[in-house]
């Protein structure tokens, strides 16, 4: 469910590829709280589940002049899952879900960028998740780019991708509807 993250890569990517900026590295505002990696989940075909994880970091690099060099890479606190109810973040913390206890971190590496447009890319990436890693592909898009009120330079994107909890070996069956989880990611680096 990690997202997402290759989302960084293209954020800067895109942002480089439209304003010509400099080759740059950049850490995920945690701090801050303006990055975020929300999921949701139909519940049984009938509404939408949400969620989100709490507890990440990471950092992303890019180059205007060869966008296909950047990356990035993101790592997660599983135990960080957050679905607004106690009895059921329980759940998806044990070994029916995201088995928090024998794999404390999803981590994503980047692999690759393909622009799609002016500000749109797909980011391919290695998401490692409940110790099972597999390729996956975010459709990510620019936000924008320039510096902030406290004399910060930072970057932005937002990034969708959809998992089927079976490819993660994800014990539990939710039934039909609900085979896929939608990872929806939103964010924001500084320059270092």
């Amino acid at each position: 469910m990690k997202k997402t993250i290759a989302g960084v890569l293209l954020g800067s990517l895109l942002g480089a590829a439209s304003l010509g900026a400099q080759a740059a590295d950049y850490v995920i505002d945690k701090e801050g709280q303006h990055a975020f990696i929300n999921f949701r989940i139909s519940h049984l075909g009938f509404s939408w589940l949400y969620g989100r994880f709490n507890d990440f970091d990471g950092s992303f690099s890019w180059d205007a002049a060869a966008p296909e060099q950047s990356s990035v890479q993101v790592s997660i606190n599983t135990a960080s899952v957050d679905s607004n109810h106690a009895e059921r973040d329980k759940h998806l913390r044990s070994p029916d879900f995201l088995n928090v206890s024998a794999h404390p971190q999803a981590r994503f590496v980047s692999t690759g960028v393909e622009m799609t447009g002016e500000d749109t890319a797909k980011v391919t990436g290695e998401l490692t998740l409940n110790g099972v890693t597999r390729p996956v592909v975010l459709d990510a898009r620019f936000m924008g780019e320039g510096q902030d009120p406290w004399g910060g330079y930072r970057a932005g994107f937002e990034g969708t991708t959809s998992l089927r909890l079976k490819d993660f070996d994800i014990a539990m069956d939710l039934g039909p509807a609900s085979q896929e989880v939608e990872l929806m990611l939103t964010i924001e680096g500084i320059r270092k």
